[in-house]
């Protein structure tokens, strides 16, 4: 049996590269390069026929090591809570007033990009503080 070596994760959204462009703020991802052919992702999108245009758009992390997120369209608009969610690891190693600096920080500036914090929960016996958060289309994340 051969195990897996790479994952990617895919949002459901009504704007994609919109999205997209947000986590790739974030995550400090990047756009990957156009397909072989196209000088610039414009130019392959106009190349599609018209209800594709615009369908999806992908990021990637530009060291390699992250998975690649791809956003595609989807009529719908997100009704429930997410069952998958991602954790953005800025407070790793950190405890306590820190910690909670840290994440309110990069809290703030997710904020400025459209971002919406949901809670603060603070550290407690068992866990250290994180901030519930939502992107620019209402998909829940958390700082941790």
């Amino acid at each position: 049996m051969s195990s897996v070596k790479q994952v990617q994760i895919t949002f459901d959204c009504a704007e994609p590269e919109r999205v997209a462009r947000f986590w790739c703020e974030v995550l400090g991802y990047v756009v990957p390069p156009p397909p072989e052919g196209f000088a610039s992702w414009d130019e392959f999108d106009r190349s599609l026929p018209a209800e594709r245009q615009g369908a999806s758009f992908a990021c990637v992390d530009p060291s390699g090591a992250g998975p690649r997120l791809y956003f595609q369209r989807v009529p719908e608009g997100k009704v429930a809570k997410n069952r998958v969610h991602l954790d953005v690891r800025v407070g790793t190693g950190l405890v306590g007033e820190e910690r909670l600096a840290a994440l309110k920080a990069e809290r703030d500036r997710l904020i400025a990009l459209g971002a919406v914090c949901e809670r603060v929960l603070l550290a407690d016996e068992e866990n250290e503080s994180c901030i519930g958060m939502r992107d620019i289309e209402g998909n829940e994340f958390c700082l941790d």
